[in-house]
């Protein structure tokens, strides 16, 4: 069984866990180059629908490319 955190130990591991994401997402600015801008032309030039597949995230992934 899990011990239960206190609130301190529970707001600094989730503050923890948005910084981690947070600089992930930053870093993914310094790869887009070319690549990307041909994969969203694509995307944008296909007739008809995008079907995304994948475990886990993918329905997010859709949702936001949906958007």
């Amino acid at each position: 069984m899990v011990d239960k955190l206190t609130r301190h130990e529970l707001l600094a591991r989730a503050s923890e866990g948005l910084d981690i994401e947070a600089r992930a997402v930053e870093s993914l600015k310094a790869r887009m180059n070319d690549d990307f801008v041909a994969a969203g032309d694509l995307c944008m030039e296909t007739p008809g629908r995008i079907v995304v597949t994948g475990m886990g995230k993918s329905g997010h992934i859709s949702n936001k490319l949906a958007a």
